[in-house]
């Protein structure tokens, strides 16, 4: 569970802003948003195989 304390001279603008960064890091929207519909195992295989193939290619460049 994503939790953010805050102090009494916080606004609400700061609090916010330091969730949904938190919320992004933590990659909680990115988990939601993958797990809303089925994937098939292909396809996951997939997914993962290009996401391993951008990465090494970042990591050539």
């Amino acid at each position: 569970m994503t939790e953010v304390r805050i102090s009494s001279t916080d606004s609400f603008e700061t609090a916010l802003k330091r969730f949904n960064r938190k919320i992004q890091q933590e990659g909680v929207l990115a988990e939601a948003r993958r797990r809303a519909h089925f994937e098939k195992p292909s396809m996951k295989r997939k997914r993962k195989e290009a996401a391993r193939r951008r990465k090494l290619q970042r990591k050539l460049v």
